[in-house]
């Protein structure tokens, strides 16, 4: 791990293509230390979500060269390397679980990142037709205290054709039913940073199993 963040650290401070091509070796090596990582994470994963199991680090860890299209940042390179591991790949909007390694800013992630409208509309709705098991998923004690915030992108008001009285609106007002966690360098660099990442993502399964539930039902 050290020698992934020391070569994320040397990105940061030469994110230019001509460095980059100078250093293959270091990114490969790199490259290579972080799928081996993912690799036993899919394998701790599999063990309570077989859902993952046919997964391999190819098909979760996303590229490391940026899309600059739209972005004022027109730096070529990522500072961070990222994997989803999701029983569709790392472009599925299922329910997955993720890890973003970057010096001082990692952390884990899992849920369903930005949804199609439709499919949108439908986890709400069983939110709504659900709520006592929605619930009891995310009010849960342990998945408080590492996933205190629900959602990202919420909308202000209640959306549309839904019940402007029902009792946890901030269920429904996200757009993306996704959740996060920090974690600290130290953790990362730990030799038990796989069984303390498993316990985090175990949290997150059930999360994961009802949004998953919602896709299996209308893709």
């Amino acid at each position: 791990m050290q020698r992934i963040y020391a070569f994320l650290n040397e990105v940061a401070d030469h994110n230019n293509r001509e460095w980059f091509h100078d250093h293959q070796p270091e990114y490969k090596q790199a490259r290579q230390l972080f799928e081996d990582y993912i690799h036993e994470m899919i394998l701790r994963l599999a063990a309570f979500d077989p859902s993952v199991a046919y997964q391999t680090p190819k098909s979760c860890i996303y590229r490391f060269a940026r899309d600059t299209r739209f972005s004022e940042d027109k730096s070529p390179y990522k500072r961070h390397f990222g994997a989803f591991v999701c029983s569709h790949g790392r472009k599925s909007y299922r329910g997955g679980y993720y890890l973003h390694l970057q010096p001082g800013n990692s952390l884990i992630a899992g849920g369903s990142w930005c949804p199609p409208a439709p499919m949108l509309k439908h986890i709400r709705e069983r939110i709504v037709d659900e709520t006592e098991r929605f619930s009891d998923i995310v009010e849960n004690r342990q998945f408080k205290q590492l996933f205190p915030v629900l959602g990202e992108d919420l909308l202000k008001t209640m959306p549309k054709g839904f019940p402007k009285d029902f009792a946890h609106p901030e269920y429904l007002r996200p757009r993306l039913y996704t959740v996060w966690h920090p974690i600290s360098d130290t953790l990362v660099s730990a030799p038990d940073s796989q069984a303390q990442l498993e316990r985090m993502f175990k949290v997150l399964h059930p999360l994961n199993i009802f949004l998953n539930e919602v896709f299996d039902d209308y893709e």
